[in-house]
């Protein structure tokens, strides 16, 4: 989900509910065995934001906190107004288990959140 703003409108609420399933599946560029579908590339197209599929991808390899945790997990990044943002990933229980700042992004929506299960990043809505 995202909150939309005057310069998000590609990235709304409304925008990213359209996402139902997904047509073609993607393959990480760096952690191959790890997929994307059409929602998350319309994010990573419209956010300017594969570093943010990246950091979901790379996280399943290198740490332990993460891979350790539930096989589901729920990706938020939260952009404050001084573009400085956090990225969370949750067990889907509002369980924490890994967070990290991100000093600065130009990513164009206050909050997006991407789900990850079974090797497939995604958005909520393309369950």
């Amino acid at each position: 989900m995202t909150t939309e703003t005057s310069s998000t409108p590609n990235l709304s609420p409304e925008a990213l509910s359209r996402f139902t399933g997904s047509e073609s599946w993607y393959r990480h560029g760096l952690v191959r065995d790890i997929l994307f579908t059409d929602g998350a590339k319309y994010v990573a197209d419209q956010g300017g934001a594969y570093w943010l599929l990246d950091e979901i991808a790379l996280a399943q390899r290198f740490n332990d906190k993460i891979t350790t945790a539930e096989e589901f997990q729920v990706w938020t990044l939260t952009v404050r107004p001084d573009r400085s943002a956090t990225l969370a990933c949750g067990d889907g229980n509002g369980r924490t288990v890994f967070e990290k700042e991100i000093e600065h992004t130009d990513f164009p929506a206050e909050r997006v959140e991407l789900w990850f299960e079974n090797n497939t990043i995604y958005l909520p809505s393309e369950r």
